[in-house]
């Protein structure tokens, strides 16, 4: 019994002092909890002062900086002070108070408060008709009528009644704007009041062409005499008929945009458009047709470079392809740097310079040439072929690597041709043609089309023959 009570109070004590650790812990913890609730009201009290004014915690104290005694204000820089200049104005009209609007006394003198420039085009004008009257009178003397000869050289073309102001106004929105002929048939008919039918506006672009036709040759004939050329083709229909249009350009100065038709894609065809007056450099495609032009020839490096992106393309695993196609593009890339970092070169560092890339073509070349079964062989017997034509344009000064020139000359033709199919007769055929010669010639020269077909009919018109 004595036993059993002792191993109780055993029991117990160890129980007391169980309860005695856990009050100890509990009252550290309650400590804690006080300092922290203590500490979140010293820091209410601050955010609420902040709040009313006080500066944060996180401001930066203000640091006090002796004052740099500061210069005249820099000037921007002439590239950079492009703002929009105001037009010449037309019509001035003047805004001002004749007496106060607070005291109703009347006003004394004056200056400029503020301008407005508003842009806005004038009310569209019907068309001029006018009769020309030939009045004969009689001549006692004589015993007949005598009547003036009437003369519109420069009004008319031949003896139609549209004026050259219209013709030329037909022809830019043919021709430069692309407009089809029930949509200029409806321009000229809702702001001008003036209704022509369908075949009377394709007459007039006809006229337009006959008329002009003599400035289409002079292009001709300045294409001829160029000294850089770029030239090429593309597809268009003639009737339903397949045929080609062939583009020559030059660069500036005196740039010049001149397409013929033909039926035929052979090389007798620039061969004939060019003659044998043509001495310059012809930059082209790899098209055989113009192998057996005489002269010197640029290659197009974009057609080069787009075919070995495609080899390179299909034979991505071939580590042998890859590089050999890399190092033909590094040809072509060190060429560029060259020029760039030598734009004033001589003629001799010029010819330095191109024969160590033709040899190094040569190698690139020969490497898989005579190899027939390799994805290579193509793209090397193509580099062997050319080689001589692949650098001229390090020998050039000026002269472009690639025909991107002509190819963006072709490009609306090629979007006429996708829209309407191409031409139903060899005689619009031509007038488009013609037109396109001309006014992408004055457009690349930066001219003003419109006014330059019109002062090229006044003066056509003035001369031809009564």
């Amino acid at each position: 019994m004595i036993g059993g009570m002792r191993r109780e109070e055993a029991i117990l004590r160890d129980e007391n002092a169980e309860l005695r650790r856990e009050v100890n812990e509990l009252q550290a913890e309650n400590a804690m909890l006080r300092e922290q609730i203590e500490q979140l009201g010293k820091d209410l009290a601050t955010a609420v002062e902040q709040r009313r004014g006080g500066t944060p915690r996180y401001v930066k104290a203000n640091r006090t900086k002796a004052k740099e005694e500061k210069g005249p204000r820099k000037k921007r820089a002439k590239e950079q002070n492009t703002s929009r200049k105001r037009a010449e104005p037309t019509r001035i009209e003047r805004h001002a108070l004749e007496r106060c609007p607070t005291c109703r006394y009347q006003l004394s003198g004056e200056s400029i408060d503020y301008t407005r420039e508003v842009v806005e085009l004038p009310q569209p004008q019907p068309v001029e008709v006018i009769e020309h009257q030939v009045i004969k009178r009689w001549c006692p003397s004589c015993q007949a009528w005598q009547a003036p000869h009437l003369d519109l050289s420069g009004q008319v073309m031949g003896q139609g009644r549209i004026g050259v102001g219209i013709a030329s106004l037909v022809a830019y929105l043919r021709t430069t704007l692309r407009l089809p002929v029930r949509a200029i048939q409806t321009y000229l008919e809702t702001l001008h009041n003036l209704h022509l039918s369908v075949g009377e506006i394709v007459e007039l672009t006809h006229g337009v062409r006959r008329q002009l036709q003599a400035q289409t040759e002079a292009l001709k004939a300045e294409i001829q005499a160029g000294e850089v050329v770029h030239v090429d083709e593309t597809g268009w229909r003639e009737g339903g008929q397949n045929g080609y249009v062939w583009a020559f350009v030059t660069g500036d100065p005196g740039a010049v945009r001149y397409f013929e038709y033909n039926q035929s894609r052979g090389h007798h065809v620039p061969q004939h458009i060019l003659s044998a007056v043509f001495g310059g450099c012809l930059v082209s495609d790899f098209y055989s047709a113009y192998n057996l032009i005489p002269g010197q020839h640029q290659r197009c490096w974009v057609h080069l470079l787009r075919d070995l992106h495609t080899l390179k393309e299909e034979h991505a695993e071939e580590v042998n392809v890859v590089q050999w196609a890399l190092g033909v593009r590094q040809l072509y890339d060190e060429a560029q740097n060259w020029l760039e970092e030598n734009p004033q070169a001589t003629t001799e560092e010029r010819s330095a310079t191109y024969g160590q890339l033709y040899e190094r073509a040569c190698t690139q070349g020969q490497q898989y040439a005579l190899t027939y079964d390799h994805p290579c062989c193509t793209l090397a017997k193509r580099v062997l072929r050319h080689q001589d034509e692949l650098f001229q344009f390090v020998l050039v000064p000026g002269m472009a690597a690639d025909n991107n020139l002509v190819e963006r000359s072709l490009r609306p033709l090629v979007v006429m041709r996708k829209i309407s199919g191409g031409s139903r007769s060899p005689e619009g055929t031509k007038t488009r043609l013609t037109l396109v010669s001309l006014f992408y010639t004055w457009a690349a020269r930066n001219l003003n089309p419109f006014y330059h077909c019109l002062a090229a009919l006044q003066q056509s018109t003035a001369n031809a023959p009564p």
